[in-house]
């Protein structure tokens, strides 16, 4: 009989606020921030420090690295680390729309104004364009030859003017920037690069055009920002004038040279942005600080302006006055230097922000757009996230309207919220698990934190020095805690509070502590090459108050001295031997009582680092960097297997209570299940994104808890599902296969419509697992559906031919008889069930033989009307795919005639029923603006004009 087991499933993750690979934007209303947290994105209430929401797809498992907002103020695109792109809407929480083009992390995204367009950039060197609506790939854009930093959209004053939702992926440019020192503007309405910029020395980290696009700012890792001019009577020019000779193209420019302003970082530009406004522009660098520049006014430029000219007459009087001749020309060269206007007249450093630790990104609240409101308010915000595991946001005082910075006399960008009380500032390197498994304790360096198993809500916060291990005592009331430094640090849980601390080694590292079976005291190894034995006492408490109590301490009572540095130590749960792992790579058993010695475990090739003993006492499992496993019987040491466990050093090994199934965990960032008995893996648990320090099991099993480098705190949960072993390898095999079958299709291939490798515009689709499969979907509808059309039109002829047989008619497929559906109908809705991101992809799949036949199908669909949108589309792609196979095929002229005479009739009754919607918008548009749009006059014009219209009256007397 085969044996079964139970499958644990990932169960809740917590402990993470913002992870150090993503970015973190307010919402629309400021009120809120959406953060990346590594697979997910939290929404944070950033005034009262809780979680709103989470964002997660089931079937993703990358981080995520970007996240920009749309203008329509409830959706957010996310792009994550394996090239793909989702769209979440604010209002449900849900995932609206999935995009593949990339094939490599997202490390830009942009909307347009408009929100329909999307801009991505990744690692991969290209730009792709995404229509939101249509929820498909545009095209891709390809120049660059490095990761991309930065997209930025640009309109002309025109296009601005003119702005629209249905040409927004056809007009206006794209200002984009990127690791190879390049600076490129591209036209969408050409879809090529018209202009780049190839004056920077290093790699190009951040780019920010302001919100009027005059100006374009981008940051390297010098100490000089660039500032560049956009010319947009250029920009309007060369849309409107496609006819240009070449010789005054190559004059063209419409980015120029504006100047450059210094920075006070030294490190490189993290991220560039500029304030709604326009007023302020923000750089964030690598070194604790963000610098906040202002913008200023016009006139406060002219009275520099005019400083600057008087400082320049009186110096050339002065120097005129002491005899030294200057030529004229000089003097006009002088002049005309005073007189122009830099980048440093116009962007001055404003304030600077101390952040605690490096920052990630920052974002302004959109909601101070409104220039008075923001003054009235005396302070914009700024939203900083850091790599520490934190969120903060910042308030910077702005001067008042009509007052200048000097006048306002401002103070300090202050810290007005924060979120960082629910994870750990560093790693957590300890798990401990309470006896009842209701409570998980996570040590990191400065930092102690008790969770609640369930929930995941951290109960208590308590500092403590760099922990290494952790565990509760008897009663779960304290927790003790070894450190580097050699103390341990005993805490009490209610009352939140350090009780004692004990220098238990000397200067030296605590690494491991083990409570004794018979819970009256622990066992504690160091690096100080000690064992060292302590017992529980109660003592009474002389803190001074009232009522007498009585709190528990550590005493010393015995050590065990060893010949090499101490990594862990085990006592076996029937209180009988005592497993201790040394440096030089060997395990010592010793008898608990008389701390004789017993065995030697010698066979690993690396010192073990982490050790466990079953519940029965007979098994002892041991995990070394050198990347196995081993185990051991208890009664003659003798090793039963070495097991090459992970791809990287074990950290940690657990043993389920009452079982001989154990878990493993390593720097490979997995955890897996084993079979003590028969040396089998049984699971392998993903969902970590960095090296696992750390596990705790419940005690029968219930569930695992698992602490990463990514600062997160997973747990998996046992299930009733069956798991049998020769299926989980299958899976397993069959999911390294598709891995496989992803990366020989993630390759870049020229467009349908003949396009090169060199050229600057290609097709947007990529081939991933899931376009295979809808491909192969597609197929399996069209056979279905011409077998079936094949077997009623022999039904058809055998009437025909023979009616005096009268034959029966054939078989109804079972699944076009479950769908109640005619062949026709079933495989238009195949073709739809396919996401429209992933349609030309699946049909690329179909060989010619299926494209012939689908060739059918779409002249049926044409003929009835049957989703004109969706026909069209496929139509076209096919026809550009195929075009010089269908040209060769004689016998398609025929059925390209008929499907071009019912298309166009159904194509007009869809231009029909669009331009009638338009009307009536339009009118209901006129309508409301005639509605809600209140005239206003002078009082004094209307007095004026009424007084003009009267007449005096003359009265007269009458003399007697």
């Amino acid at each position: 009989m085969v044996k079964s087991y139970l499958r644990y499933e990932a169960r809740s993750v917590f402990g993470v606020i913002a992870s150090p690979t993503g970015n973190a934007v307010f919402d629309h209303s400021g009120k809120f921030s959406i953060t990346a947290a590594l697979e997910s994105v939290i929404v944070w209430d950033i005034k009262k420090g809780t979680q709103v929401a989470r964002w997660s797809d089931s079937d993703n498992k990358a981080e995520v690295t970007c996240i920009s907002r749309s203008p329509n103020g409830k959706d957010y695109a996310v792009g994550y680390a394996d090239g793909s792109i989702r769209l979440f809407d604010l209002s449900n929480n849900t995932v609206n729309v999935v995009l593949s083009g990339h094939r490599g992390r997202v490390s830009a995204l942009e909307f347009d104004s408009t929100g329909t367009v999307l801009a991505s950039g990744a690692r991969d060197t290209d730009i792709i364009l995404w229509d939101v609506v249509g929820e498909v790939g545009l095209y891709r854009l390809r120049g660059h030859k490095d990761e991309i930093t930065g997209i930025a959209f640009v309109a002309g004053s025109t296009a601005a003017g003119a702005a629209s939702a249905l040409h927004a992926s056809s007009a206006g440019y794209i200002v984009s920037s990127s690791k190879d020192t390049l600076v490129k503007l591209w036209d969408l309405r050409g879809r090529h690069c018209v202009q780049t910029l190839v004056t920077h020395r290093s790699e190009v980290w951040g780019l920010a055009v302001s919100p009027d696009g005059r100006l374009l700012v981008t940051g390297t890792s010098d100490m000089n920002l660039h500032v560049w001019t956009l010319d947009m009577a250029k920009l309007d020019s060369v849309s409107s004038d496609d006819s240009k000779g070449e010789a005054s193209a190559k004059n063209w420019e419409a980015i120029t040279e504006y100047g450059s302003i210094q920075r006070a970082s030294r490190d490189r530009v993290v991220e560039l942005r500029f304030h709604p406004s326009g007023l302020y522009l923000a750089c964030l660098s690598a070194d604790k600080q963000v610098e906040v520049f202002r913008s200023r006014q016009h006139a406060e430029i002219k009275k520099k302006m005019a400083r600057r000219q008087k400082r320049h007459r009186e110096k050339r009087g002065k120097d005129k006055a002491d005899g030294s001749d200057h030529e004229d020309s000089g003097d006009e060269g002088d002049e005309a230097e005073t007189a122009a206007i830099t980048a440093a007249d116009e962007l001055t450093s404003f304030k600077v922000i101390r952040t605690s630790a490096k920052p990630v990104s920052l974002d302004f609240n959109p909601a101070e757009a409104d220039v008075t409101a923001l003054g009235r308010q005396g302070g914009m915000h700024i939203l900083i996230a850091q790599n520490n595991n934190s969120l903060h946001m910042w308030s910077v005082p702005v001067p008042p309207p009509g007052k200048t910075t000097k006048q306002a006399n401002l103070g300090e960008p202050s810290l007005v919220s924060s979120v960082e009380m629910l994870g750990h500032r560093s790693e957590p390197r300890a798990l401990a698990m309470s006896s009842d498994n209701e409570l998980v304790a996570s040590a990191a360096n400065k930092s102690l934190r008790v969770w609640n198993a369930q929930t995941g809500s951290c109960v208590r916060t308590l500092e403590c020095g760099t922990a290494i291990c952790a565990a509760f005592l008897p009663g779960d009331q304290y927790i003790v805690v070894g450190t580097k430094e050699g103390n341990l640090e005993l805490y009490d849980i209610p009352a939140a509070s350090l009780v004692e601390t004990f220098d238990a080694h000397e200067g030296t590292a605590c690494w491991s502590i083990d409570v004794r079976p018979d819970r009256k005291g622990l066992v504690s190894g160091g690096a100080d090459k000690c064992v060292k034995f302590w017992d529980f006492e109660l003592v009474r408490d002389d803190s001074g108050s009232a009522v007498s109590r009585r709190r528990m301490t550590l005493e010393h009572v015995k050590t065990l001295k060893m010949s090499d540095d101490v990594l862990a130590v085990k006592c076996s749960p029937d209180s009988r031997l005592l497993a201790v792992a040394l440096l030089d790579t060997t395990v010592k058993v010793f008898y608990a009582d008389t701390l004789k010695f017993f065995l030697s475990l010698y066979g690993h090739k690396l010192p073990v680092v982490s050790l466990d003993i079953s519940s029965d006492s007979t098994l002892l499992v041991t995990g070394s960097a050198d990347k196995s496993v081993k185990l051991w019987g208890l009664d003659f040491g003798d090793c039963h297997r070495s097991i090459l466990a992970h791809q990287e050093p074990v950290t940690a090994v657990r043993f389920v209570w009452g079982t001989h199934y154990f878990f493993s965990a390593g720097k490979d960032k997995l955890v897996q299940q084993w079979n003590g008995d028969n040396f089998q893996r049984i699971q392998r648990l993903e969902g970590c994104h960095g090296d696992v320090w750390a596990l705790a099991v419940a005690k029968h099993g219930n569930f695992i808890v698992a602490s990463s480098q990514d600062r997160s705190i997973r747990i998996w949960e046992k299930t009733e599902e069956p798991l049998f072993i020769e299926e989980e390898r299958e899976r397993e095999l069959e999911e390294m296969y598709d891995r496989g079958l992803e990366e020989s299709l993630d390759r870049p291939e020229p467009t349908a419509d003949g396009a090169e490798e060199g050229d600057e515009t290609q097709r947007a689709g990529k081939a991933t697992m899931e376009t295979l499969k809808a491909g192969e979907r597609i197929m399996e509808a069209l056979d279905i559906a011409d077998e079936e059309r094949r077997k009623w039109a022999a039904f058809e002829d055998q009437k025909r031919r023979m009616p005096q047989l009268n034959p029966a008619p054939p078989d109804t497929n079972p699944i076009l008889q479950f769908e109640r559906i005619t062949p026709e109908a079933y495989v238009l809705r195949t073709v739809e069930r396919v996401r429209a991101a992933d349609l030309e992809d699946a049909l690329l799949v179909l060989p010619f033989t299926h494209v012939l036949s689908l060739m059918a199908y779409i002249d049926h669909w044409a003929c009835r009307e049957w989703n004109t949108a969706l026909t069209c589309r496929v139509l076209f792609f096919m026809l550009k795919t195929h075009q010089n196979q269908i040209v060769a095929t004689r016998t398609m002229r025929a059925q390209l005639s008929s499907i071009r005479t019912h298309l166009r009739a159904g194509v007009r009754v869809q231009r029909d029923y669009v331009g009638y919607n338009l009307a009536a918008l339009q009118s209901l548009r006129a309508d409301w603006e005639a509605n809600a749009t209140a005239e206003f006059f002078d009082e004094k014009d209307i007095q004026g004009i009424l007084d003009a219209q009267l007449k005096k009256r003359k009265f007269t007397g009458l003399k007697a």
